[in-house]
């Protein structure tokens, strides 16, 4: 409801997690200068008396009644409305919202998102899918997240209604969609690889479904698979897109002869949203061939306005090319001979073992592969000179022994790029967007390196 008013009040909409760090919660408060603080009973608890002092003015917390929020000191003339309350109409270029993302630097880089963005992803996706009043929609992610804005604008805009999954639904994905009779669906596919943990991913198990997306990280062909067999009166697409340039711009169909990118086994990102440009440049932002790798960059109408307090930043990762405005996503990819683009991983994911160049996204490939896993992740480790020495793998979802899927990998990877142990997990760790963690398994290890050297 805080954000229908916002966008009904004709503002900006700052979503906040609920996981930040007191300290990093007062830095963003003091730098976005904010007009209301608008907190529900989880957000109420961390309103300590650190945070209060650089609160803005007017905070409103939850009231009595569902649905109703008051503010939690004596209101100031001017901040309740007079009469009634109209929708305000704003032009393309006010900010629909600022979305915080985590940054290489370790301070959130703030992305501002005009309504003219918003509004040519809603279109190309009204031009594809047919979403109407008698769909019920699941709200997979946390508000932090921006798949959380088409699950609310596109749930919103055809008078759907859109169910919110807690945390414990998530585990078990099937269960609430099968509960709650969901039409459409948007995730990332580690949330997929969660119910075949459970085996709870059975053909034919989710007939209610007609439309399903994937996106946030690549999808597994075997995902794409087993969740069309699944829910087999349904669509499956990938969508690709950073936050950057709203939510999704590039759509790659699975269901109606999916694309696949055979060095990854992952579907193929497909072509650009109507209004969208994508191009693969090299180093010096020069336009490569098809077939060569390069970095993916993307232009047109869906361009975030930059970063919010970020000039610098905004004008290294926004440049101007050919005369044209251009978002570089740090991502690798190549365009195929049909006009298809191909996903390969962060460039930040590309590490150097003993001289080798290895991409971190292909061993986890490997890994699905060799263990039958619905999850795994690779990590450089260790670490030294900011180099990396080895891999370590670690697998979720699969009943083989880490012994063997190193044998089996020895048979898909070349040496350099074998782990020298895979580790089964029950599940891996996800960031808030529902992510594999790779950094919390880095840490992980470094925290164990740690206390073994303390003991010794």
């Amino acid at each position: 409801m805080a954000i229908i008013g916002t966008a009904w009040a004709g503002g900006t909409y700052v979503p906040i997690s609920l996981k930040y760090p007191e300290q990093r919660i007062i830095e963003l408060l003091g730098m976005l200068d904010l007009d209301v603080l608008i907190v529900d009973r989880a957000g109420a608890k961390l309103l300590s008396d650190k945070v209060r002092a650089h609160c803005p003015r007017l905070v409103l917390v939850p009231g009595e009644h569902p649905g109703e929020f008051v503010a939690n000191a004596a209101p100031v003339a001017g901040d309740e409305p007079e009469g009634p309350v109209t929708p305000k109409m704003l032009d393309a270029g006010h900010l629909a919202y600022i979305e915080f993302t985590s940054g290489t630097t370790g301070t959130p880089k703030g992305v501002m998102v005009s309504n003219g963005a918003v509004a040519s992803y809603i279109e190309a996706m009204r031009g594809w899918y047919d979403f109407g009043p008698e769909d019920r929609a699941a709200e997979t992610c946390d508000i932090t997240f921006d798949l959380s804005v088409h699950n609310m604008l596109m749930t919103w805009q055809a008078g759907a209604s859109l169910h919110i999954m807690r945390p414990l639904d998530l585990v078990a994905p099937a269960r609430f969609i099968n509960k709650h009779k969901i039409t459409t669906w948007l995730s990332v596919p580690s949330l997929v690889a969660l119910s075949k943990q459970t085996s709870e991913l059975a053909p034919g198990s989710l007939p209610s479904l007609r439309i399903s997306l994937f996106c946030g990280e690549a999808l597994p062909v075997e995902v794409a698979r087993d969740w069309a067999a699944a829910a087999p009166n349904s669509i499956v697409d990938n969508i690709y897109g950073p936050t950057e340039a709203t939510i999704a711009c590039l759509r790659q169909p699975w269901s109606e002869g999916g694309v696949v990118t055979r060095s990854r086994d992952v579907v193929a990102i497909g072509a650009p949203y109507p209004g969208m440009m994508t191009m693969i440049v090299d180093a010096e932002n020069n336009p490569l061939p098809d077939g060569v790798p390069g970095e993916v960059a993307l232009g047109g109408a869906q361009l975030a306005e930059g970063y919010f307090g970020q000039a610098e930043l905004t004008a290294e990762r926004f440049p101007m090319i050919d005369g044209e405005r251009w978002y570089l996503t740090g991502d690798r990819g190549y365009r195929d001979e049909d006009g298809v683009f191909h996903h390969l991983g962060r460039l930040d994911n590309q590490v150097k073992i003993n001289g080798h160049r290895v991409e971190l996204e292909e061993i986890d490939t490997g890994m699905r592969f060799a263990a039958n896993a619905g999850m795994a992740c690779a990590v450089a480790w260790p670490v030294a000179h900011g180099s990396a020495m080895g891999v370590v793998g670690f697998c979720a979802g699969t009943t083989m022994d880490g012994a063997d899927i190193r044998q089996r990998l020895r048979d898909r990877l070349p040496p350099h790029m074998v782990p020298s142990e895979v580790r089964i997990m029950e599940t891996l760790p996800v960031n808030g967007n529902g992510k594999v963690d790779r950094k919390a398994l880095f840490a992980l290890l470094e925290e164990e390196n740690a206390k073994t050297e303390i003991a010794s």
